[in-house]
């Protein structure tokens, strides 16, 4: 009742056994192998953890996806834009899984404007540049940074390359039902509306009531709690993780081969700091043999 059965092209319809089976997936992959960070950030005032590009590819990997972006160029003489539509495609079956839109222009606010000295601010046109004003938490005061507008030429991949990004994770979210665990493009906001969302977060935030006792890991260093024992095992949704990778090989990789290459009698055994070995190992192998 756990097998994702959205690839097969003969059920194009799942049970709510299915769907739910598809969804516990992508936690348990978030758990065990995505880093804070690397693969998810978290943004102040949010309620779910932003996915980043590094956390698409690793759950494009898990579900066995090839995504093709299609790029269509909307730029204009004095703007770069591009919108880019992402279709993704199981391996294994060829099933298409849908698509995902993502846009970016050079005219956005991060890619318009550029800091500048005084030397090119007064030479530059009027029209091109500005005074920006902004408000320093930390001194407590107002100040202002003289800018100049970027050459859109100069930002033209960045702009593609972002495009590309938020189409990928916007079929990511919408392919595989992950936007109950994940928010998009919310690391893109403006740095201002970011902040004025967490000052509201801390206005609404309820005090922790008073603990009978101090946790005995409080007291502990911090570098001590953050160690990682080499000799901890995976749990058991990681061990499931590492069973539904080897079930979609589909026989290119087997149990008993899995536990060869890692020294281990079985599966349960595997060491925690091993999860993205042997993840990654998994993916390589299936490659292997299917392109053999």
């Amino acid at each position: 009742m756990n097998e994702v059965a959205v690839f097969e092209s003969r059920a194009p319809t799942l049970t709510a056994a299915q769907v739910r089976g598809q969804v516990q997936l992508v936690q348990q992959v978030m758990e065990a192998v995505m880093k804070d960070g690397v693969h998810y950030g978290t943004i102040p005032g949010t309620d779910k953890p932003s996915l980043l590009k590094a956390g698409a590819e690793v759950l494009m990997t898990t579900f066995r996806i090839a995504v093709d972006p299609q790029i269509e160029d909307l730029s204009s003489q004095d703007e770069i834009r591009y919108r880019v539509r992402c279709v993704g495609t199981h391996q294994t079956s060829g099933v298409v899984m849908g698509a995902g839109i993502g846009e970016c222009s050079s005219n956005e606010e991060k890619y318009k404007w550029k800091r500048s000295n005084d030397r090119e601010f007064e030479r530059a046109p009027e029209d091109r540049r500005r005074i920006k004003y902004g408000w320093d938490k930390q001194k407590r005061q107002e100040y202002e940074v003289k800018q100049v507008r970027t050459e859109p030429a100069d930002v033209a991949n960045t702009v593609l390359k972002m495009a590309k990004k938020r189409a990928l994770v916007d079929f990511t979210l919408t392919a595989l039902a992950a936007s109950d665990c994940f928010n998009q493009d919310l690391e893109d906001m403006d740095e201002d509306i970011r902040d004025s969302g967490h000052e509201e977060q801390k206005r609404q935030v309820r005090q922790p009531k008073p603990r009978a006792q101090a946790e005995p890991s409080a007291e502990r260093p911090k570098a001590e709690q953050q160690q990682i024992d080499p000799n901890k095992k995976i749990a058991a949704g990681q061990v499931k993780v590492i069973q539904k990778a080897i079930e979609r090989t589909e026989g290119k990789v087997a149990s008993e081969t899995f536990c060869q290459q890692f020294g281990i009698e079985s599966i349960p055994d595997l060491p925690f700091v091993k999860v993205n070995d042997a993840l990654k190992w998994i993916s390589d192998q299936a490659d292997e043999g299917s392109a053999s």
